[in-house]
C-alpha cells in the first residue's frame, strides 16, 4: 500500500522552508544596528594637506535630536571649517527633518573639540535612514598620530504628551597618522644630480690643491 501521508508531509515541509526564506530579509533589516561613525577622507594624510572628516549616521529610526562631540589632537590637526548638515529638505545627504533648532554648533582649536546639539521642532517628522550629520575640514600641521574620538547621544520623536527616548546605537571613532610629504621623483633626481656634480667639482678642486709628491 502506498503511503498517502508522505506527499502531505513533504508539502508542509516545503511550505515551511519557503516561509523561512520569505521572513529572512525582514529579520535581517530589523537586526541592523544604528551607527554613528567618524569618516576621514584619508587615514594617512601628509603635512600641509587638507583633511575632511565626516560624521555620519546609518540605520536610524525616528531620529529627532542629536548631541555630537568630536575630539582631535590639536597639535596635529587645525580645524578650518565646520558645517552641520541638518534638515534634509535643505541638505539631501543630511539628517533630521526641518524645522531644526541648533542649540550649539562650535569648534574649538584650543582644546581640539567640536560640539553639535540640535533638535527638530514639531510638527517635523522623525528622521529614518542614513546621512551625514556634520562635515569638518582640517589643515594637517605636523607629523604624528591623532585619534578622532566620538561621543554622541540620539533621541527619538516622542508621542504626544510623552518624553523622548534615547536611541541605542554604536559610536565608531577613527584616527589619522600624518607622514612627511612625498618628495616628487623628478625633483629628487635633479637634487641628486646637483649634489653629485657639486661633490665631483669639490673633489677635483681639492685634489688640485694637494701638494704633489717630490
Amino acid at each position: 500500500m502506498k503511503n498517502v501521508r508522505s506527499p502531505i508531509i513533504k508539502g508542509v515541509l516545503l511550505l515551511s522552508v519557503c516561509a523561512l526564506f520569505a521572513l529572512y530579509p525582514a529579520s535581517t533589516v530589523f537586526a541592523q544596528t544604528t551607527t554613528v561613525k567618524v569618516e576621514p577622507s584619508t587615514t594617512t594624510p601628509r603635512v600641509g594637506e587638507t583633511l575632511t572628516v565626516n560624521i555620519t549616521i546609518s540605520n536610524v529610526q525616528n531620529l529627532f535630536a542629536v548631541d555630537v562631540t568630536l575630539r582631535w589632537n590639536n597639535s596635529i590637526l587645525k580645524v578650518l571649517t565646520n558645517t552641520s548638515l541638518l534638515g534634509v529638505e535643505s541638505h539631501p545627504n543630511g539628517v533630521l527633518h526641518e524645522t531644526v533648532n541648533i542649540a550649539q554648533a562650535s569648534a574649538s582649536q584650543e582644546i581640539g573639540e567640536y560640539t553639535l546639539v540640535a533638535t527638530s521642532i514639531s510638527p517635523a517628522y522623525g528622521f529614518s535612514g542614513s546621512g551625514t550629520i556634520a562635515s569638518l575640514t582640517f589643515n594637517v600641521t605636523s607629523l604624528g598620530h591623532s585619534a578622532l574620538e566620538l561621543e554622541t547621544e540620539l533621541a527619538d520623536k516622542p508621542a504626544s504628551g510623552e518624553t523622548a527616548n534615547l536611541i541605542s546605537h554604536t559610536d565608531v571613532p577613527s584616527s589619522v597618522d600624518v607622514s612627511i610629504p612625498e618628495f616628487p621623483t623628478l625633483l629628487a633626481i635633479v637634487a641628486l644630480i646637483v649634489f653629485a656634480t657639486g661633490t665631483i667639482a669639490y673633489s677635483r678642486k681639492y685634489v688640485k690643491k694637494m701638494p704633489s709628491k717630490p
